[in-house]
């Protein structure tokens, strides 16, 4: 399967940085340097997703991804900027990664649902 480049939206993963401060304590906050990426991005629907999220589908994405910056286990919770500029916090979450022999589907959660600021 090869993605129509017409298709294609830029966004920007972000991975969380976490650090240890003295007493051995895991500190998350913030994200780390932007990551330019092409994906096909469209709203999630169907019986079968609508089945999965309920009334949490309009805050869901599907994507399709064909590269080697998202690996399946490894990038699940990390941020990705899509409707907000790079410099900002990201507006997604990856919720899953699915490997197929020529692309990824990546299912992406919407922060801060129903916030003024993320619609």
């Amino acid at each position: 399967m090869r993605l129509k480049s017409a298709d294609l939206k830029t966004v920007y993963l972000r991975a969380p940085q976490k650090s240890v401060d003295d007493e051995g304590n895991v500190i998350t906050g913030g994200w780390s340097v932007p990551v330019e990426l092409k994906m096909n991005v469209q709203s999630a629907g169907g019986a079968v997703n609508a089945q999965i999220w309920g009334k949490d589908l309009k805050y869901i994405k599907s994507c399709k991804y064909q590269g080697n910056s998202i690996t399946e286990g490894k990038q699940e919770n990390w941020g990705l900027c899509l409707n907000v500029d790079k410099g900002d916090n990201p507006d997604y979450l990856i919720n899953s990664i699915q490997t197929f022999s020529t692309h990824k589907n990546i299912m992406l959660e919407k922060r801060n649902k129903g916030s003024v600021a993320n619609g």
